[in-house]
């Protein structure tokens, strides 16, 4: 399959819904007010998007590997913020369990794109 953009990407696409739920729980009351830890959770969602956008245009497959490193990276901070987020009860268990489920979804996406880029002959 061809890839003409990097909105062609499942991980990128996996990546876009989970922003959009962490969007949506920093409305939340609990959320809302705590400045930093809704700034910190939605720059590391965005982030997921921005690097995996930023590597497809970087030029070459060392790069795009680079960036799609720095996106796992930022799904694995999302993940750990949102265990945060449970233990000082700003989102129930449903929540979490959703929202972790879409980090690890779209980690292994990343995951799985990285193992594919490094088995393909340069």
């Amino acid at each position: 399959m061809r890839l003409d953009s990097f909105t062609d990407i499942e991980a990128w696409k996996k990546a876009r819904t989970l922003v959009s739920q962490i969007y949506e729980i920093c409305r939340t009351q609990e959320i809302k007010h705590d400045y930093g830890f809704k700034d910190q959770i939605q720059r590391a969602g965005v982030s997921i998007m921005a690097n995996i956008a930023e590597g497809f245009d970087g030029g070459s497959t060392n790069s795009f590997k680079l960036f799609l490193s720095y996106a796992y990276r930022s799904a694995s901070e999302v993940e750990s913020l949102l265990y945060v987020a449970l233990d000082i009860k700003y989102i129930d268990d449903a929540t979490f369990q959703k929202l972790v489920t879409q980090t690890q979804e779209t980690k292994k996406l990343i995951g799985g794109f990285i193992r594919y880029l490094n088995s393909k002959k340069s």
